[in-house]
């Protein structure tokens, strides 16, 4: 499972999460065509190198149209909700204006909808937060999680005089989100633009387990001398395999093995990294069936609930155990249009390469569709899969 994770010990904001994208791969041509696709004419899109306290940083800066009306939250949402993007994206950009809205009307007095954006302001939201949004779908993560958000400190100078930071309006965004405090970072470090991104994006702190993939920096405006203004994004696989784990026995001799497979589904839903089952003689000369289980130590109370619920057993026996295994990744292989079976990627010590091996319900859904036996649908997954390994190490 492809994760991203924030880390804005610098604090966050629209500009420098796309920069950050950008510097993890998001494709450049994609943003400048971003405000065309929204319906945006005019705007132009300027990324650039810069390095902040000796850090290589990529920048985004749009040059917008000034317009003397300006536009209404509630106007920006249905821009938002006629966008052409995916349903994922429009979901959160919209709940992000609404969240914006709120904060604002909170302050200011008035109806969330009715809140007043300049149209620069207006325009460069709309940018920051769906492209940002829209960016991590481009990357295929599945999941954002944030470190504590820098807020900065001393005072920021508003429309209707200086006001201490956080802002308002950022305060009313950051409820809820671990917030950093001390450091070097002065001024506006999050905008409200930032904060409601990791609302929207964010569930909070990442997992224990986790392996680094790549990260990318996005640089804000301000270059001060002592620390570097830039937010750090973190692309990573979530390592739920490794670590420390809770083991749950059980010996059943009064329930149908028809039932296993539902037994074994829900414990799975609950959280059950695996599950097997053999055969046991118990007292009495009765047989039986053992039903052992592993689980994430923090998981251990909804599995075990689950065995209880799904199952005739009156007691479980609970250890925990320590296990290691290879480092892994996940890549996809089409075999035909609409048709795709992921392959789990296992790193081998040294040099002895990698193994591959197929999703076995990717292959049997594939070969449904195929009209092909899943063994052959499997050795061509496994060949390709292996072919494309071996191209991305050239």
């Amino acid at each position: 499972m492809r994760i991203a994770i924030f880390d804005p010990a610098a604090g966050i904001s629209g500009d420098m999460t796309l920069g950050a994208l950008l510097a993890l791969g998001v494709p450049e041509d994609w943003l400048k065509a971003l405000p065309g696709r929204l319906g945006l004419g005019g705007v132009g899109v300027t990324v650039r190198n810069a390095v902040r306290c000796g850090v290589g940083c990529t920048q985004v800066e749009f040059t917008i149209p000034e317009q003397p009306h300006g536009r209404h939250v509630g106007e920006l949402v249905r821009l938002v909700e006629r966008a052409p993007v995916s349903d994922w994206v429009r979901e959160r950009a919209v709940r992000a204006f609404q969240l914006v809205g709120e904060a604002e009307g909170r302050v200011h007095g008035v109806a969330p909808e009715q809140v007043h954006l300049h149209e620069v302001g207006a325009v460069d939201a709309v940018l920051d937060i769906v492209g940002a949004i829209e960016g991590f779908e481009q990357l295929g993560v599945e999941a954002v999680y944030t470190w504590p958000v820098a807020v900065g400190g001393g005072w920021v100078e508003a429309a209707h005089g200086r006001l201490p930071i956080p802002a308002p309006a950022t305060a009313i965004l950051l409820e809820g989100v671990e917030l950093a405090t001390g450091g070097p970072v002065e001024g506006e470090a999050t905008t409200p633009t930032g904060a409601a991104l990791v609302r929207v994006l964010a569930a909070g702190p990442p997992p224990a387990q986790w392996r680094l993939v790549r990260g990318g920096w996005g640089a804000g405006q301000r270059n001060p001398k002592h620390y570097p203004n830039a937010l750090r994004i973190f692309l990573a696989e979530q390592a739920a395999q490794a670590g420390r784990v809770t083991l749950l026995a059980t010996d059943v001799d009064d329930m149908s093995p028809e039932y296993v497979e539902p037994l074994r589904q829900a414990l799975v839903a609950a959280g059950a990294l695996d599950v097997q089952t053999w055969p046991v003689q118990m007292k009495k000369g009765r047989s039986g069936f053992r039903v052992e289980v592993m689980a994430p130590e923090e998981l251990a109370e909804p599995v075990t609930a689950a065995l209880f619920r799904h199952s005739t057993t009156g007691g479980v026996r609970r250890w925990l155990a320590e296990r290691a295994t290879l480092a892994r990744r996940q890549v996809t292989i089409e075999l035909a249009p609409e048709v795709t079976v992921r392959v789990k990627v296992l790193e081998q010590p040294g040099a002895e390469g990698v193994r591959v091996k197929p999703e076995y319900d990717d292959v049997v859904a594939a070969a449904r569709v195929l009209g092909r036996p899943p063994l052959e649908v499997a050795r061509v997954a496994q060949r390709d899969a292996e072919a494309l390994v071996a191209k991305s190490k050239e």
